[in-house]
């Protein structure tokens, strides 16, 4: 069941998404496209408390607990960027609005944006471990909780190799390319 609501929440997603955003480009009803947008959390809400009432109702805790919690610290860490950056795209493409400035590709400024895509992972990690930990005292018996605990690993193993992809380009802070050189055709001078 819990996966089965993992799928829905993430199918519900992208419907709420595409109706929040249609409504506020296609049909010029910006507070409507809002409000559509805000009931975006609900859903990892709704997931949580399910989640919650699966265990309470004597689910042996298993890697379909875990999953939804690291989905829900996912929701929390990069929803908004993810909301955001296809607004960005709508307003674009639907709304006649400005085009949306790419994310940098070369330098600090490409390192200064990996970390902060790097922190929202961290936040998801700390989120889904914080969900994972209340599911672990919630089931009270340390017996039953070793799938919730690998979790944890889980998470952190991510953010880790996040972190390891993200300081790369600190390290070596990828250059531009070279401006092509300038056409030096010789000019040629006819001598009388």
């Amino acid at each position: 069941m819990v996966v089965a609501l993992i799928v829905i929440c993430e199918v519900g997603f992208w419907v709420l998404l595409a109706a929040g955003l249609a409504t506020r480009y296609l049909l010029r009803m910006p507070r409507t496209g809002a409000a559509l947008l805000l009931c975006e959390p609900l859903l990892e809400v709704v997931l949580l408390v399910v989640t919650a009432m699966d265990l309470k109702n004597g689910a042996e805790p298993s890697w379909r607990h875990g999953l939804a919690a690291l989905y829900i610290g996912y929701t929390v860490g990069h929803g908004h960027r993810t909301v955001k950056w296809l607004d960005g795209h709508a307003a674009h493409r639907l709304g006649g609005g400005p085009r949306p400035v790419p994310p940098p590709r070369y330098g600090m400024p490409r390192a200064r944006y990996e970390a902060r895509l790097w922190l929202g992972t961290l936040l998801g990690a700390a989120v889904a471990t914080g969900l994972l930990w209340l599911a672990i005292l919630y089931v009270g018996d340390p017996g039953r909780t070793g799938s919730l605990e690998s979790w944890m690993h889980v998470a952190w193993r991510t953010a880790g190799i996040h972190g390891v992809v993200a300081a790369t380009y600190a390290i070596w802070p990828r250059r531009a390319p070279a401006p092509p050189p300038a056409d030096r055709t010789p000019i040629r001078v006819d001598r009388p």
